[in-house]
């Protein structure tokens, strides 16, 4: 039979089963419909049958609703319920009264957006109500000349897109997808409105992840990114020409030119809400398709992030919402923060708070995000974030992101001077003191807050702000209440300054001490010993302290390898160095045989730069003492280890260690001798490993390998400077000796270059061979010093001259 005999067709639905939906308020209604092709004679020629669904969402649906009366309205306006199966729709919205609330899956609650709302324009709507069945006709008026027919059935498509039910038939239609696609190609540039209706239809197919392939098999994305471009330059060249007329009128003062730019300033806000409302709906289907990473990362190829920087100079509040939603989910990745950062996102933020509520949720968040860059924290303190910030503390809905904010602003030590300008100090204070019942069952506080007063007490004037009035006092009593160590660190911090601040911890002093033998948390007990190890004042009895908490055993049993976690054990020796500033405590700790025990602690732990820099401090102190002197030079070894540490990679370690073996020097010569030996080999350490592994090729050389050896190996090089300059063999008959070190290597030219430690180095060049030299001559039964050199009357190196002041000192020319 020829399709030409099909005449009518034949619709028939068949009711079926109702249910709930099973995460939304509504009910779902199972229907049947039968599709029949009738010919011209009223036979049958073709017959379909498709399975069903409307949902009925009834999202006025509460605890006080008249579920008779709404049962029977949703009977009435349903041709799909007949009206004998009021009751079961009745006991069906009975369940979902009672029934949680379920959390959905949908696409937007994969992004977080759950302020998010589709769009709803104006431009959008229409009078006529759309059917499926009609569908065909709506895409033939896409082929229309007239604009307005294609508007009609875009707008018709659009209504029956909106209905999620149609959404699979319609995605299943290649021929109304490509027409869409082509007419929204063609006809952007000249109809805005026609190409926000057309990029809706895709919107709405792009809500659901299984419809995401059709909409980039028509690259409908790129398009949209092509389009917002396009509009982007064109509104900038919008505002413009409105300047340069502004500017005209302004001159001319002329009634012509005034009319002129009022004219065209309402035509630019007409054209913008227009503009606006294609960003909106386009940067929502952008948004559902970044999804996907690849896509995501195609989107930022084309500029994507530049193009929403740009948009947040707009006004418009919704656009803002998917704006700022979609530059949240593209914050997550670094490379897109580096455009960002270089399109001067912070700056536009700036001016957005505060703002709306939903709004301003969301922008927090992606400030948050923002914020772990280091660049961005130091941008956003220039530009003075931390007053605006601080005084959304006292909004309960967005504190807790503020705070966050706050704390990483707050790890910027030249921000930290900023808080102490604003409010911010008393509210942290009050949410440390005033936490809720449960918070205090659980002995902790509110962890973002403390955070950040843990930050600010790092700096003295923000100290002094947090113990004003009784608030030392309070931290004190709450801390030791609830034994919260995070509470300690902060009153830890705040010990660390001088001034009047310290001064306030001398009455809690006992308190602390008996904490730190009584305490079963060892991050408690850290903390403490850590107070104890800042309070470095003259006007304290440490002695007394050590006396009468019997700390000294503590100390000395926390300080043997092992015993305590590293932290813990760095801690017990700073507060070792802070009490051997008071002579009579070094002397206790030094009869305490402790320092025995911080070599041992210093060879266990000689890869740690903190614990040896502290342990070689705790020396540094103990040398000052006359009574802790004598024990540590002549009882231990302490001296032979900080020669070994004198020449340490660390910068802070060498100091300490080069101080602290100064004062050795004075009050002991025999140390003094070794420390300056070992300072003469370091200056010369590359001359001398040239020397020592130098290989005697020739057998007959004037020494021998044998005699050679015997230095090198058995003795130090520098015992027998007659290697060099003590033999008679070596002198040359009629020949005078020339034996001055600085003009030793003058004629060596390009075979002598100066080591980085002032040693000479060689090249080419044999270093037992004499070389050519203007110095003095070597007298006849002249007196020569250890190192083969003339000596004066004085013993003193000589050179033929009585006033030279050429000599070695131990490296030192």
């Amino acid at each position: 039979m020829m399709a030409e005999d099909a005449r009518y067709l034949k619709r028939k639905v068949k009711a079926g089963s109702i249910d709930v939906h099973p995460t939304e308020k509504a009910l779902v209604v199972n229907y049947e419909v039968e599709a029949t092709i009738l010919a011209e004679t009223g036979n049958p020629m073709l017959g379909e049958r498709k399975e069903c669904q409307k949902i009925i969402r009834v999202k006025a649906l509460n605890e006080k609703s008249n579920l008779k009366a709404l049962a029977k309205e949703i009977v009435d306006k349903c041709s799909l319920i007949h009206h004998s199966k009021i009751l079961e729709v009745e006991q069906l919205l009975y369940f979902l009264q009672n029934r949680k609330e379920v959390i959905t899956n949908k696409s937007s609650k994969k992004h977080g957006l759950n302020e998010l709302q589709e769009p709803r324009f104006k431009g959008t709507e229409i009078d006529e109500t759309a059917n499926i069945n009609l569908l065909e006709d709506y895409r033939n008026d896409l082929y229309e000349e007239d604009p307005s027919r294609k508007l009609r059935g875009a707008k018709l498509i659009l209504q029956l897109a909106r209905n999620p039910d149609n959404l699979e038939e319609l995605a299943e239609d290649d021929v109304t997808l490509k027409a869409l696609a082509r007419v929204l190609s063609d006809e952007w540039k000249k109809r805005t409105d026609l190409a926000t209706v057309i990029v809706y239809i895709f919107f709405c197919l792009s809500s659901f992840s299984q419809f995401h392939p059709r909409t980039a098999e028509f690259k409908i994305g790129s398009l949209c990114m092509t389009i917002i471009e396009h509009e982007l330059k064109q509104y900038d060249s919008w505002l413009e020409e409105l300047k340069a007329k502004k500017s005209k009128a302004d001159s001319t003062k002329d009634e012509r030119d005034l009319r002129s730019f009022e004219k065209a300033s309402k035509r630019l806000q007409s054209l913008t809400k227009i503009e606006e409302e294609f960003f909106q709906v386009s940067c929502y289907l952008l948004l559902n398709l970044a999804e996907d990473l690849k896509v995501e990362a195609k989107m930022k190829n084309k500029s994507i992030v530049q193009m929403l920087v740009k948009m947040l100079d707009r006004d418009n509040c919704d656009l803002l919402m998917l704006v700022i939603s979609f530059l949240k989910k593209l914050s997550i990745f670094i490379e897109n923060i580096g455009v960002m950062k270089e399109s001067g996102i912070i700056e536009k933020l700036y001016r957005l708070i505060p703002c709306e509520n939903h709004l301003m949720n969301v922008t927090l968040r992606l400030i948050l995000n923002l914020s772990f860059d280091t660049e961005l924290r130091t941008k956003m303190v220039a530009v003075r974030f931390i007053p605006k910030l601080v005084s959304l503390l006292k909004n309960e809905n967005h504190s807790l992101v503020v705070l966050c904010i706050l704390y990483h602003l707050s790890m910027n030590d030249k921000a930290k001077s900023q808080f102490a300008l604003t409010d911010c100090i008393p509210i942290v204070m009050r949410l440390l003191l005033e936490s809720s019942q449960q918070q205090q069952q659980q002995q902790q506080s509110v962890p973002e807050a403390m955070a950040l007063a843990i930050n600010l007490a790092g700096n003295a004037r923000c100290a002094q702000i947090i113990c004003e009035g009784k608030g030392l006092q309070l931290l004190m009593k709450k801390a030791f209440k609830t034994k919260d160590p995070l509470m300690l660190k902060l009153i830890r911090n705040i010990s660390q300054h001088d001034g009047p601040t310290k001064i306030m911890f001398f009455d809690y002093i006992s308190d602390i001490a008996e904490r730190i033998q009584s305490s079963e948390s060892e991050e408690f007990i850290l903390e403490c010993v850590g107070i104890l190890a800042n309070l470095t004042s003259p006007d304290l009895n440490y002695e007394l302290i050590l006396t009468e908490f019997n700390l000294v055993p503590w100390i000395k049993q926390h300080l043997l390898p092992g015993k305590a976690e590293d932290d813990l054990v760095l801690e017990v020796v700073i507060l070792v160095g802070t009490v051997c500033k008071d002579d009579a405590c070094a002397r206790m700790l030094a009869q305490s045989d402790i320092i025995q025990n911080l070599i041992e602690l210093l060879n266990a732990k000689q890869e740690d730069d903190e614990m040896v820099l502290q342990i070689v401090y705790v020396f540094y102190q103990m040398i000052f003492h006359q009574s802790t002197r004598e024990v540590i030079i002549k009882l231990t070894q302490a001296p032979a280890y900080l020669i070994d540490l004198m020449h340490d990679k660390n910068t802070e370690i060498r100091n300490v260690c080069g101080n602290t073996l100064d004062i050795i020097s004075e009050y002991d010569s025999t140390w003094a001798k070794k420390i300056q030996m070992e300072k003469f080999r370091w200056h010369n350490s590359q001359w001398l490993d040239m020397v020592e592994s130098r290989q005697v090729e020739d057998e007959g050389f004037m020494y021998g390998d044998d005699v050679l050896g015997a230095y090198i190996q058995d003795a130090d090089i520098l015992d027998h400077p007659d290697l060099f300059y003590g033999s008679s063999d070596m002198m040359m008959d009629g020949s005078p000796d020339y034996l001055d070190d600085r003009s030793m290597y003058n004629d060596l030219g390009s075979d002598f270059v100066s080591s980085a430690y002032g040693a000479p180095r060689y090249v080419d060049y044999d270093p037992y061979e004499r070389p050519v030299s203007s110095a003095g001559y070597i007298v006849d039964d002249q007196t020569l010093t250890s190192y083969g050199r003339p000596s004066g009357p004085y013993g003193r190196a000589y050179n033929g001259q009585e006033d030279s002041q050429d000599y070695y000192d131990y490296g030192r020319r």
